[in-house]
C-alpha cells in the first residue's frame, strides 16, 4: 500500500477517536487526538453528531465507502425483510473484498481492495475484479495460484492479529475460502464498535 492510502487510513483511525481495524501501529494507540496540528477537542456529540460518526466508521472501515454506494446499501437494507441495521451489517460482509480481508488473504482491507482490482481472485471459479461485488452463501472465493506469492499476502499469512470469522470456511494451504451464511452483527469481529442502528436514524431522519 502506498504511503499516501496508509496516512489517509490511519488519518480516519485519528478522526473517528478509534482503532477502528484493531491494528497495533494505529496512531490512536499512542494519540488519541483528531488529526490536524493541535487535534480537535472532542466536545459531546449531538444525535445528529452520533449518527453522522456511526456512519463515517462503519463506511471507513469498509475502506471509506463512497457515499453514493453506502446509501444504495441502506436502500438495500431498508427493502430487505427483518431488521435493517442487521441487514446493512450483512451487505457489506458480503462485498468480495471484505470476504477477502476476512479470510486473511491480504493484511487490510484497503489491501484487499486492490487484490481484487487486480484479478487475484476468483468466486466460484472465475475472475472477479469488482471489490464491491457481492458473494452469496455457498460462494467459493479463491486466490489465484499465481498470485500466491504477492507480498502482501505472504504478509497477511504471518499476521497475529485477528482470526477469520465463524461464517467463513478457509484453507489458508489452498487459499480458498467457503462463504457459509450471511452474518449478524454480533458475529462480526469489529475491533471497535459499530452502531448500524445509528446509521438507519442517520438515513432516515
Amino acid at each position: 500500500m502506498s504511503g499516501k492510502r496508509l496516512q489517509s487510513k490511519y488519518k480516519i483511525d485519528r478522526r473517528m477517536g478509534v482503532n477502528l481495524w484493531g491494528r497495533q501501529k494505529s496512531p490512536h494507540n499512542t494519540r488519541q487526538t483528531g488529526p490536524g496540528m493541535h487535534g480537535e477537542r472532542r466536545g459531546k456529540l449531538s444525535d445528529y453528531g452520533q449518527q453522522l460518526m456511526a456512519k463515517q466508521k462503519l463506511k471507513g472501515y469498509y475502506g471509506n465507502i463512497g457515499e453514493k454506494q453506502f446509501r444504495k446499501y441502506y436502500f438495500e437494507a431498508d427493502r430487505l425483510r427483518g431488521d435493517t441495521g442487521q441487514n446493512l451489517v450483512g451487505l457489506l460482509e458480503r462485498r468480495l473484498d471484505a470476504v477477502v480481508y476476512r479470510s486473511m488473504f491480504v493484511p487490510t482491507v484497503f489491501a484487499a481492495r486492490q487484490f481484487v482490482n487486480h484479478r487475484h481472485v476468483t468466486v466460484n471459479g472465475q475472475v472477479v475484479n469488482i471489490p464491491s461485488y457481492l458473494v452469496k452463501e455457498g460462494d467459493v472465493i479463491e486466490v489465484r495460484e499465481a498470485s500466491r506469492n504477492v507480498p502482501m499476502v505472504i504478509e497477511a499469512q504471518k499476521s497475529p492479529e485477528r482470526e477469520v470469522p465463524e461464517y467463513i470456511d478457509v484453507d489458508q494451504k489452498t487459499m480458498k475460502a467457503t462463504f457459509l451464511r450471511t452474518p449478524k452483527l454480533e458475529d462480526v469481529p469489529y475491533a471497535a464498535q459499530m452502531e448500524p442502528n445509528l446509521v438507519v436514524e442517520f438515513y432516515s431522519r
